[in-house]
């Protein structure tokens, strides 16, 4: 199977002097294997060292100009691999870039760098920020019919790119459950310090089942022996290590639209039903589990396609307290397009009066099985 990363081309295109260009996704999704295509057809000396090698850390512990002129020694760019481990990284590549003449940086990072300082303050003006996520259907040579027939696999499997060398049903499981358990965990807790990745996990575990859903911090909190503020603390973590994506509720205001609600989705289709141990066929599952992976599926996958194409609207859903709802609105320069999801096409609910009446030049589209192609291509 031929994958072609799309964003190997905006890499290229943002490699400029005196920038930081920084590639951000979850562990295992092809950052480094970005790099190394990128690394293979540079023509220029380049340094490259591993974020998470103590030898790296011991290099640049001395933040002073002439030590890093020393490292540096005449290469023109420098790629730093999972920087978020490095201590002070925002401050260290703020006094590369503004010292060190005709230098490019290209650093990749598993965690969201804000929390670490990065995208913060020191590098405001000198960096540009390229998320990447697991495999978008519109990276796959696959015709209409492989489309077809590899969707489920999709839906329960997800979209890692490891995936693709793996034959067997036994192999996938075992890396999505490894993946879970070791890679995704590792950031929270290192970068929280936290001590207790089981009440992480149980928390995981109750989103799962929520996709969707609003959820309540109250309840998740009470059910978990911790604090509201605990809860949504450890949920925002969770979207900076990119294994959660955050959804909030649309409003104008309107009396009955519900306005301090969030919903919440998973990175990967794979990660989520190997926190949940579950890797059934659909035919084996509840149908509001079926529902809740394909409407996990659309979303990430038209996240992933609006990033890469550079059409980035804010996302939104909304529903009233009379229970009028609509999974996923996105909202750009005031125009706004509402999206429900129905895994059959069977169905084909209709736009819900009280969206239709406040928001009038809104379009409205049902994206179920026969249609869904268009929505995520």
């Amino acid at each position: 199977m031929e994958i072609q990363r799309v964003q190997l081309n905006e890499l290229l295109k943002n490699l400029k002097p005196q920038k930081v260009t920084l590639l951000l996704g979850a562990r295992r999704v092809g950052k480094s294997i970005l790099i190394e295509t990128l690394l293979q057809d540079y023509k220029r000396p380049y340094l490259y060292l591993n974020g998470e090698d103590e030898d790296t850390h011991l290099l640049l512990a001395q933040r002073t100009v002439s030590n890093y002129t020393r490292v540096l020694n005449g290469n023109d760019l420098l790629v730093i691999d999972e920087a978020q481990g490095i201590p002070e990284i925002g401050k260290k590549l703020k006094l590369m870039v503004d010292s060190i003449k005709g230098l490019k940086v290209l650093v990749t990072g598993s965690s969201s760098f804000d929390i670490l300082n990065i995208s913060g303050e020191p590098l405001t003006g000198r960096s540009i920020t390229i998320n990447l996520y697991p495999i978008w259907q519109g990276e796959l040579k696959e015709n209409a019919l492989q489309i077809k027939q590899n969707l489920e696999d999709r839906l329960i499997y997800g979209s890692y790119p490891e995936l693709w060398h793996l034959k067997t049903k036994d192999e996938k499981q075992h890396y999505l459950n490894d993946l879970a358990n070791s890679y995704l965990l590792k950031d929270i807790l290192i970068l929280d310090g936290l001590r207790n990745a089981s009440v992480v996990f149980s928390l995981l575990k109750m989103i799962a089942y929520q996709i969707g859903k609003e959820v309540s911090y109250n309840e998740l909190g009470n059910s978990l022996g911790i604090s509201k503020n605990t809860v949504e603390k450890y949920l925002n973590l969770l979207t900076k290590v990119f294994v959660l994506y955050k959804v909030s509720a649309y409003s104008n205001n309107l009396r009955k639209e519900i306005s301090k609600s969030q919903r919440w989705y998973f990175i990967d289709n794979g990660i989520r039903n190997a926190v949940v141990g579950d890797f059934q066929p659909l035919a084996l599952r509840r149908e509001d589990d079926k529902g809740m992976l394909w409407e996990n599926y659309l979303f990430m996958e038209r996240l992933k396609r609006n990033t890469y194409k550079k059409s980035n609207p804010d996302y939104y859903f909304w529903r009233t307290y009379d229970q009028q709802e609509i999974d996923l609105l996105e909202v750009k320069t005031k125009k706004i397009q509402a999206f429900e999801f129905k895994y059959s096409s069977k169905k084909t609910p209709k736009v819900p009066i009280a969206f239709a009446k406040a928001y009038p030049t809104a379009t409205f589209q049902v994206v179920n099985d026969k249609s869904y192609l268009d929505f995520i291509l």
